[in-house]
């Protein structure tokens, strides 16, 4: 068998390990599939008046802040994905399994290439679910076109790509699955300041740069436009940017600490 089979074979086997064990502990991934959905509807039923006003002026209505927020929930839900690959990497780690792989006669980079690929899946299908939350109260994306819908689902995957590599090297150095969880917080946090919920014109001068100069802000604003039809600007190229840039951090430093010794 060549070594090209030999990884697609143990990568495969790795994947199904990966997707059944998500199935059979699913507590984590609807706990963190429950936080966008929770501040969608929060938004949008609560503060989604007021938003709305601030946003567009006293004629707006409720539906213009709710094109405006779904976007954003949608990079977010990614982003809570990410943290239950950060657990289950670490809880591979520490309870052994990863050091006996590495007695097996399989392809070493099968192991994370299951990890990636499953989370992947599994936070594409978490933005479909959140996806179609956000149509049941009302988003509409009449303006977008066949191209640009295509170009929106491949930027969400490519975003999903770059954190879970991310969030594999934060569950590959935490000593335990709660450090892991810790650690993958920002990949939460960011969203909240960024451009999902308010327009960076409206933010104090001192808070722009931080909810700006972040990989969520581009890659929210780019989805936005995809979807709404608007323009997306210079945008695009940054999310692109910091996509793959995240994507080759995240690889290697994930690699390097897997060719480590098994603690």
């Amino acid at each position: 068998m060549s070594s090209l089979s030999l990884a697609v074979r143990d990568s495969s086997t790795m994947l199904r390990r990966n997707l059944l064990h998500a199935r059979r502990y699913p507590s984590l991934t609807l706990n963190l599939l429950l936080t966008p959905v929770v501040l969608l509807l929060l938004f949008v039923y609560v503060f989604g008046d007021v938003m709305s006003a601030g946003i567009g002026g006293a004629g707006a209505d409720r539906s213009a802040y709710v094109a405006y927020l779904v976007p954003g929930i949608l990079l977010m839900t990614i982003g809570g994905t990410t943290v239950g690959t950060a657990v289950s990497v670490s809880n591979d780690m520490t309870e052994g399994i990863v050091a006996r792989f590495r007695t097996m006669a399989i392809h070493r980079g099968s192991v994370l290439t299951g990890h990636v690929v499953g989370s992947v899946l599994q936070a594409v299908l978490s933005v479909v679910l959140v996806g179609a939350v956000g149509v049941a109260i009302g988003f509409r994306s009449t303006a977008a076109t066949v191209l640009e819908w295509f170009a929106a689902f491949g930027l969400l995957t490519l975003f999903a790509l770059a954190l879970t590599w991310i969030a594999v090297g934060m569950g590959m150095v935490s000593p335990s699955a709660e450090a892991a969880s810790n650690n993958a917080l920002p990949l939460i946090f960011l969203p909240l300041v960024s451009s999902a919920f308010v327009p960076l014109d409206a933010m104090p001068g001192w808070f722009r740069p931080i909810a700006e100069y972040q990989p969520f802000t581009p890659a929210i604003e780019t989805l936005r436009g995809l979807l709404l039809g608007t323009g997306i600007g210079h945008n695009g190229w940054l999310a692109v940017a910091w996509c793959l840039g995240l994507t080759v951090l995240g690889h290697r430093w994930s690699k390097r600490v897997f060719d480590r010794d098994p603690r």
